[in-house]
Parts: C-alpha cells; sequence; structure tokens
C-alpha cells in the first residue's frame, strides 16, 4: 500500500466536499504567505498567520495618515478617536450585533478581558438568611477562565466546577422558581464556544438555559445568573452570532483570528449586564470628573470609556480594521472558512483513526466527543497521542522533535486546559499532584510518567492551510511512526465515508457582485436638468439678485444649496423637493478613508474641488474634479444596479450611520484625486438616524441623513455682509491676504438656504419661519468651527472669517440658525421650494437657545 494511493485530493472529497475559497488557493499562498514556503504549519490554534497584505496596507496607513492620542481634541488624535470607532462597528458587525446590544471594551488579550471581569463581577459572600455569590466554570476551560476563582476565592466566593455532561444531564425541564433573592446575588457560568483541546463545540443555547434557570448549576441555585462565553478558540476558524447567544461576557484575542496584532483581544459586553459590573480602579481618560483632594469620583457614561484604562494601544486597534479586510478579501467570510478548515480537520480524522500497525493494532488514539460529522459542533482542531505497535503511547515530545526535522509545527502538551487534559488521559487529581513531586510542570518536555502520557498532540487548521498540509502531515505519521507495511481499516474508513456529513450553508456563497457599473465619461456635458445654475469643479457661481428689501421689506429666499456628498462642493438649484430627511439628496454620500472614518474638509480640503451634479432626469449623480473624468453613480437602490451592498458603520459628529459601499471604480476615482484609498458611501435607505437634539414642542424625533446637526441650515445675507465688512476693515492684517468677496463668504458657510434680511443676525432670535407655504421651526444656532477657514476653491485655510466672527460675537463663534422642516398634514404632498420665494419669520419669546 503506497501512501500516494491513499492521501489523494479525490479521497479528500470522497470524505468532505467544500475545498478553498474560489480561486487557485496555491497562488493565494505563494503571494500571501510565501514565507511558509517549505513549512507545514498546524498550530492555528496557537495562533494563526498574517497575509503579507494585511501588513503592507497597515503599513501605507501608518505612512499615509497620522495618528494622535484618542484623549486629545486635534485633527490627528480625533481622526484616531473615529478610527478606533469605526473598528468597535467592524468588530460588532463581525459578530452579527451591533452598538445598542453589545459594547466592545479593548483589552490587552483575552486573558486581561478574563481578568477584567474577575476584578469588576459583584461577587458576594455568604451571609445570615442570604446565600453568596458562586463561579461555576466548565472543566474544559483554559487556565485564564479557571483561573477566576483566583479573584473570587478571596472574597468567600464559593468555586463549583462543572463536567459537561452535568449541564443538560441535570437540569430541569421548567424555568428554577424566582424570588426577591435572586435579584441580590449574581453568579457567574462561564463555557467555552469551543474548546481549546479537543475542539469541541459546545451549544451557544446554553447561555439562556442557564440564564432562565433551566440548565445546572443554575437549577439548583437561586439567584441572577450571568453567563461568560470564552469565545478565543472559536473565532479564529468559525463565525459566531451574538443574535443567537445571549451571554453576558464574550473575551476574545485578535491575533487567534488574524495573526496580528498579538497583544490586543476584547471583551465584548452585553449592555443589559454592563451596569452591574463594579471597577475600583480608574486609570486616565475613565472619569467624567474627579478630585485629587477628596474622594470624589464620577466614572465616564459609555461602557468602554469606564473600563478601557489609559490611553488603549491605538495602532493595534487600527491593525485591526486591515485584518478584517483581509480575511473577508481573501476568504469572502468565516462561513467559507469553517467550511474548509473543518474539511481538513474532518479528512485528517478519518484517515489518522484509521491507520493501523502492520499487526492491526491502532495507530493513534484520538481524543474526541464525535465522529468529525457536523461543523456546527466540531472544530478544525485534532487531538491525539501516537500509539506504537504494542498499544503504548509515544511521548508527545518525541512526536514534536520528529515532526520539526520535517518542519512540520505542533502544540503538544496540556494546551493550558488541564480539565479537559484529565479527561480524556484519564489523569485523576493526585496523578497530578503526584506528577509535579515527579517534577513535571505545565509546559515542559516531560511526556511519560511511569508510561502514561501526561499531555497529548494537537493539530489546528487556519484558513490558509491545504490539502497538502493534511497529505504531509499523515505521511509524517506513516513514515516515523507505523510498523510496516502500514495498513487501513477498511470497514472504520468505509463507515465514515458514508456517514453523511452536515454541510452548513455549503453551495450557498453568492459570486463577488460586479461594480462594473459605473459609467465614466471623457465629454463635460452639463447632464443636469435645465433647473440646475451653472457650476464647475472650480468656482461655486451664487446666484445674486438684486436686493429685493431695497424695493420693499419683503424678504425672500435668494439661494438654494445642495450638498450631495459630505465636504465636496455645494451644487446650487432654482428650486427643488423636500423629503423626510431634508432637501432630497442633500448629505446623502460621503467619503470615508481606508478605515471607513468619514473624510472632511478639516483632513481633505481638496474635497472642496469634488462637483457633484445631480440629474433627476437621468437619475443620477455625476462627478467631476480638477484633471479627472465625469464618473457617473446611481441615484437609486444599488442593488438594482448590481453593485456592491456592502454596509459599513461609521460616525458623523459622533453618530453611528449605516452605509452602503458605492463600488470600486468610484473608489477609484476618488483615491486617484485625493492620492490616498478612499471610497464613497451612500446612507443606507433604511438605516434612521435622529436629530441629538430633540424638538421642544413634543413632535418626536427628528430624521436626518448625514448632515451635521439638522435637516437644514440658513444664513442671512445681511449677517454676511456685515462680517464682510468687518473683514474688509482688517485688510490692512499681513494676515489677511486679500479681500473676501460675497459669493466666497456664503461657500464657505455651507448653508443650504440663503435669505435676504434687515439687520445682520437677526435671525438668532427665530423660532421659526416659512418660506412660501413650508414651515420651518428653529433648531438652534449653528456653531462655528475652522473649516469656514477653507477656500472652497483653492483649498487654502486661513483666520478669517473665524477671527472676524468671534471678535463681532465677543468670543462666539455661532453663525446661522438649524432648522427642521413642521410635519405637514397631508405626509403625502410633494413639498418645493423656489428661489423668490417670500419668508415670513416668527419672533421667539426668549434669544436664548
Amino acid at each position: 500500500m503506497e501512501l500516494q494511493d491513499i492521501f489523494t485530493f479525490q479521497s479528500f472529497h470522497e470524505i468532505w466536499g467544500p475545498y478553498g475559497y474560489g480561486y487557485d488557493l496555491p497562488e493565494m499562498i505563494e503571494k500571501e504567505f510565501g514565507r511558509m514556503k517549505g513549512i507545514t504549519y498546524l498550530d492555528h490554534g496557537g495562533t494563526t498567520l498574517f497575509p503579507e497584505s494585511q501588513i503592507k496596507a497597515f503599513y501605507q496607513d501608518l505612512t499615509r495618515n497620522i495618528y494622535g492620542n484618542p484623549h486629545s481634541h486635534n485633527l490627528s488624535s480625533r481622526l484616531t478617536h473615529d478610527t478606533v470607532e469605526h473598528v468597535r462597528y467592524r468588530v460588532l458587525e463581525h459578530f452579527n450585533t451591533s452598538p445598542e446590544e453589545h459594547t466592545v471594551i479593548f483589552t490587552s488579550g483575552c486573558t486581561a478581558a478574563l481578568k477584567l471581569v474577575a476584578e469588576s463581577f459583584p461577587w458576594s459572600s455568604a451571609c445570615t438568611g442570604e446565600p453568596g455569590s458562586h463561579f461555576c466554570y466548565l472543566t474544559d476551560n483554559h487556565t485564564s477562565v479557571v483561573g477566576i476563582r483566583g479573584v473570587s476565592g478571596q472574597l468567600g466566593v464559593t468555586s463549583l466546577p462543572v463536567s459537561p455532561h452535568e449541564v443538560e444531564a441535570r437540569a430541569r425541564h421548567s424555568p428554577r422558581a424566582t424570588s426577591a433573592i435572586d435579584s441580590q446575588t449574581a453568579h457567574l457560568f462561564c463555557y467555552p464556544a469551543q474548546s481549546n483541546f479537543s475542539g469541541r463545540k459546545y451549544p451557544l443555547s446554553y447561555a439562556r438555559g442557564i440564564q432562565t434557570g433551566r440548565l445546572y448549576p443554575a437549577c439548583e441555585r437561586p439567584g441572577r445568573w450571568l453567563v461568560l462565553l470564552d469565545a478565543a478558540a472559536l473565532v479564529g476558524s468559525s463565525g459566531l452570532d451574538l443574535q443567537e447567544n445571549t451571554a453576558d461576557f464574550i473575551p476574545i484575542s485578535f491575533y487567534k483570528m488574524f495573526g496580528f496584532p498579538t497583544g490586543l483581544g476584547a471583551l465584548l459586553v452585553r449592555n443589559e449586564a454592563a451596569a452591574i459590573l463594579r471597577k475600583g480602579y480608574f486609570g486616565g481618560g475613565t472619569a467624567a470628573a474627579y478630585l485629587a483632594g477628596e474622594d470624589y469620583f464620577v466614572p465616564k457614561s459609555s461602557v468602554s470609556s469606564r473600563f478601557e484604562d489609559g490611553t488603549i494601544s491605538f495602532l493595534d486597534v487600527i491593525s485591526v480594521h486591515h485584518g478584517f479586510e483581509a480575511l473577508q478579501r481573501l476568504t469572502g467570510g468565516m462561513v467559507r472558512i469553517q467550511q474548509h478548515t473543518f474539511g481538513l480537520a474532518r479528512y485528517s480524522y478519518v484517515m489518522l483513526s484509521s491507520l493501523l500497525h502492520s499487526n492491526g493494532q491502532p495507530v493513534a488514539h484520538v481524543y474526541c466527543d464525535n465522529e468529525f460529522q457536523d461543523p456546527s459542533s466540531q472544530g478544525a482542531v485534532l487531538n491525539f497521542n501516537v500509539l506504537d505497535g504494542h498499544g503504548g503511547v509515544v511521548g508527545y515530545s518525541q512526536v514534536d522533535k520528529l515532526a520539526s526535522l520535517f518542519n512540520i509545527h505542533i502544540r503538544t502538551g496540556c494546551f493550558c486546559n488541564t480539565g479537559a487534559c484529565q479527561v480524556f488521559l484519564g489523569i485523576s487529581n493526585q496523578e497530578v499532584k503526584d506528577n509535579l513531586e515527579a517534577g513535571h510542570v505545565c509546559g515542559d518536555s516531560i511526556d511519560l510518567v511511569d508510561g502514561r502520557p501526561t499531555g497529548s498532540v494537537r493539530v489546528s487548521f487556519g484558513y490558509m492551510s491545504t490539502f497538502e498540509d493534511c497529505q504531509k502531515f499523515l505521511s509524517f505519521i506513516v513514515n516515523c511512526f507505523t510498523d510496516k507495511p502500514f495498513r487501513m481499516d477498511e470497514e472504520r474508513l468505509a463507515r465514515l465515508k458514508l456517514a453523511v456529513p452536515f454541510v452548513d450553508s455549503v453551495g450557498h456563497f453568492s459570486p463577488s457582485a460586479s461594480n462594473g457599473q459605473l459609467e465614466h465619461k471623457t465629454d463635460h456635458r452639463d447632464t443636469a436638468p435645465s433647473l440646475i445654475s451653472s457650476t464647475n469643479g472650480r468656482e461655486i457661481r451664487i446666484h445674486t439678485p438684486k436686493r429685493p428689501e431695497e424695493r420693499n421689506n419683503t424678504q425672500i429666499l435668494t439661494n438654494i444649496f445642495i450638498y450631495p456628498i459630505k465636504s465636496c462642493a455645494a451644487f446650487e438649484v432654482r428650486e427643488w423637493s423636500v423629503g423626510p430627511l431634508g432637501l432630497l439628496h442633500d448629505r446623502t454620500w460621503m467619503v470615508v478613508n481606508e478605515n471607513g472614518v468619514c473624510l472632511s474638509q478639516k483632513r481633505e480640503p481638496t474635497l472642496g474641488q469634488v462637483q457633484p451634479r445631480i440629474s433627476l432626469a437621468s437619475n443620477a449623480l455625476h462627478i467631476t474634479a480638477p484633471g479627472m473624468n465625469v464618473i457617473t453613480v446611481p441615484l437609486g437602490d444599488l442593488k438594482e444596479q448590481n453593485l456592491s451592498q456592502r454596509t459599513c458603520q461609521s460616525k458623523v459628529c459622533g453618530d453611528r450611520v449605516q452605509t452602503v459601499d458605492c463600488g470600486d471604480e468610484v473608489a477609484s476615482w476618488f483615491s486617484e484625486f485625493l492620492g490616498k484609498p478612499c471610497r464613497l458611501m451612500k446612507q443606507k435607505p433604511d438605516f434612521i438616524r435622529n436629530m441629538k437634539k430633540a424638538p421642544e414642542n413634543g413632535d418626536g424625533p427628528t430624521a436626518v441623513s448625514l448632515v451635521n446637526e439638522a435637516q437644514y441650515l440658513l444664513i442671512s445675507r445681511a449677517s454676511v455682509e456685515m462680517l464682510q465688512e468687518r473683514i474688509s476693515g482688517r485688510l490692512d492684517d499681513p494676515s489677511i491676504p486679500q479681500a473676501i468677496s460675497m459669493q466666497q463668504l456664503i461657500a464657505r458657510f455651507r448653508a443650504n438656504l440663503v435669505v435676504t434680511g434687515t439687520n445682520p443676525l437677526e435671525e438668532d432670535d427665530w423660532s421659526g419661519l416659512t418660506i412660501g407655504n413650508t414651515g420651518f421651526r428653529v433648531a438652534g444656532r449653528c456653531g462655528r468651527c475652522q473649516m469656514i477657514g477653507i477656500d472652497q476653491e483653492s483649498g487654502a485655510r486661513t483666520q478669517e472669517p473665524l477671527k472676524s466672527l468671534s471678535d463681532c460675537r465677543q468670543g462666539k463663534v455661532t453663525f446661522g440658525i438649524y432648522l427642521l422642516q413642521q410635519p405637514m398634514a397631508n405626509s403625502s404632498a410633494i413639498t418645493t421650494l423656489s428661489v423668490g420665494s417670500p419668508i415670513a419669520p416668527e419672533l421667539s419669546k426668549s434669544d436664548d437657545y
């Protein structure tokens, strides 16, 4: 029997179907993992490997951007803060949850996340008439989980180890009755999503069963039961859906998922459970207020800010984004990874467990609870000990040393899981103590004591593992440890092959949606409807009518501006429809950097030279910029255009927003113009973002687009003229290179509506107004930032008009007012704003907004 006739790719497909990710896997390995040439790496349970493109993308990110301390408020610090927040969203999205349900607390690793829970959990010791807390854990748990008892034990808390079979065997058919004591006593139950020893996956339903008092030990002990799900071993090769799991605390490590960074983990906390955590030590960045001379401390309101002491490892956090990007790009997602890696593990299990010595004795003893039929109950881990022809165990150290000679990288020992090791190897508590007396400690090379194994061999697969890795591993076992001629247990092999494995989601992978539907145009014809005034990529030509107030006291709407792409140039119209979010298509798109962070002119002043035009006739957004061809994006649903439907969560002015990617072609266009990787995103149609400040009249929340504050921004020409005169009076100041025209000033304030005015700043006293037949209420004054110092034509930064505005308003930098459209009696009526429409302001009773 020859090896090449047994371990064939055909034999793999007889045992399992899915393999790879729909492209040439060896080519990807050579490109992304060239350093693995000649190496068979089978310790992905220890750490997986990072692809070269992930590190290159991270390096390029660092060389393109300046990331400051996120606790500061300068531009580089805000970039860090926004990028970190985007990564939080990306983590939650990966686990199918949201900030409304879970919070991501970054830690130095999974162990640090566990330690955080141990030190913050509201343990209570038993006292008269009231039971104390219990710390309960499956015996099949990592050392770092069992180590929680080192904290709880000092507080008088009872520790209760639970064997896996007890959880269901001792369960109740109905929930335990509750009592008043239940709300007073908190208990913690910990179990792994996947055993790091055997790869067994435990039911996600255990969490709910414990919380409701159905499963053991919660069914026998009153109190509030919280659940910690150790997901570190699972998430490297399997997905975790937190919609299906109600665990309160989920610790993870990112190097298990991406290979890099190695010093970063996270604790995912269910928001309902976060309030019970009690924190003693407080570090920098966690305080809303505290006193040095008095025992007074108030923590910040957000869960992550309360528990992330000091400055987090923000560059490592930023690198996580590139890990997700690489994982998605190379594999298509966790479903494919799970199918691929489980298939390799299943094949290795079937073949290894069927290998026999020449005398018919098995070559290996595999430690598992199943026969590798279902990827939902078994991970990509194979744990075993090699047996000689007489049934004796070959020490794991000997196997490890020989594997190293063949450049095969495996893991040996007990893998920081003494409980599972004892169960599978039949080691009693007393034998563990005796082995210590004999000189054996965790992690050493003493693999046999009195002929009995102290540990085992573990191989584990990652998304870049290949069938050739299985071949080399199995050939190594045959060549080094079998008595020849080796045999196969044909009866067992046939049975395992006939056993139909459970294949979840196989064949349901959709090919990547085409991004080739965007249309490049080489001509610059104006395709916008006739109601649109003439504009170009460098200059905004603002319609300036003859001052009507010179003829009479009637105030009118003189200009309407749409900003389809946030922070890009204005698009002026004479008449425009309004919708539930404001002016139709206003701030519907935004440009984000490679990390999904929204770009503004504060960071990229050249965005002001990007000129979007809306053509209602062709249902398209046409985008131009100096030196670039016109590119077109559909106004309608991207799904109808066969474009990418990739969603992205980001922040706009501190608010979480959900957007849809507009495709690769327009992303390349923006990246070329701005000179850095970026993408165009559109607000997700079904995502509702409400204005932060609730209307005072009790109308309920007001939905907004990607605007900063409110649906509309209005300025008055009288106020602009006053400010222009103030600036002109300072022209002798060398810091002011030239006068700023009326048109330039209006452009800098980026208002939607411009009206005539009788007196400067009179709009500060308005409580509402009517434009034509459309009513508006005032939501507040607009606080101005450094963006009004950016010239909209050149992108140059100046101190004006910010300095003159501050001078004339005695240090205040408010200019213009925010408006909200009044609800209409007939919600289906079409409302239109037109230049020249009269306005009727309403004075407020107080000028304090």
